[in-house]
């Protein structure tokens, strides 16, 4: 399969500050190594827990963003929250500091709760709708009303609707981006990897290179981690 990029963005990674291998400081260091340009670190949140990850992340991120070479964007993953909590933990995440916060979507591996993508997608302080399941045309739409990204995942069993997400977004013209949902080191993208992920999910090479590169870099400047209007 053709490698498209060069550059890796992935918005969407978990340390051992919850279920994940690595420290953040390692995860960030290995993904450097495998090519990437921006990666967010967005350890499983809920309600109570978020002061104990982001205190750590946001040192850890300004760190790396430092010293490494990348741009490191400390967030979270609001994983199984109630639904009609969604948009006050959006809210709480952003005011201690996560600069991107993503929402575990429903997927058909887990137990999420009905509802979870809508609430996700209709609240200002989302970022991404991570792996969305059986995405419906409706929730497609509005995450291109509300400019909340859709994730196409190469993660284990979350995968197996990507091409239901990919399709569904494509129709709305809404905003796809390609995350490794990584837990430990042999999860993370290469620019190969990355590339087969999208192009995989059944886009064409242009829609592929929007989800890889142009996306990322418009989520980016949304996020203030790059110049420029959003």
């Amino acid at each position: 399969m053709t490698q498209l990029i060069r550059d890796v963005y992935d918005f969407h990674t978990h340390t051992f500050l919850t279920d994940g291998e690595l420290s953040p400081i390692e995860l960030i260091r290995r993904a450097v190594v495998n090519g990437y340009k921006a990666i967010a670190v967005t350890d499983h949140a809920g309600i109570h827990d978020q002061e104990r990850i982001l205190e750590v992340l946001v040192r850890e991120c300004e760190v790396a963003s430092r010293e490494m070479g990348i741009i490191a964007v400390p967030g979270v993953e609001l994983t199984h929250v109630p639904p009609h909590l969604i948009d006050d933990a959006a809210k709480k995440a952003k005011s201690l500091g996560a600069q991107i916060v993503i929402v575990h979507g429903e997927t058909i591996k887990e137990p999420v709760a009905p509802g979870t993508n809508r609430a996700a997608l209709a609240s200002a302080y989302v970022d991404v709708l991570a792996h969305p399941g059986m995405l419906t045309e409706e929730e497609a739409r509005l995450a291109k009303q509300r400019g909340i990204y859709l994730e196409l995942t190469s993660r284990r069993g979350h995968s197996l609707t990507n091409g239901l997400v990919a399709r569904t977004a494509m129709a709305a013209g809404a905003n796809l981006v390609v995350d490794s949902d990584a837990h430990s080191p042999d999860d993370l993208h290469t620019p190969r990897l990355a590339t087969s992920v999208a192009l995989g999910a059944g886009l064409t090479t242009d829609q592929a290179m929007s989800a890889l590169q142009g996306n990322p870099l418009a989520l980016l400047k949304k996020l203030k981690r790059l110049p420029g209007p959003a």
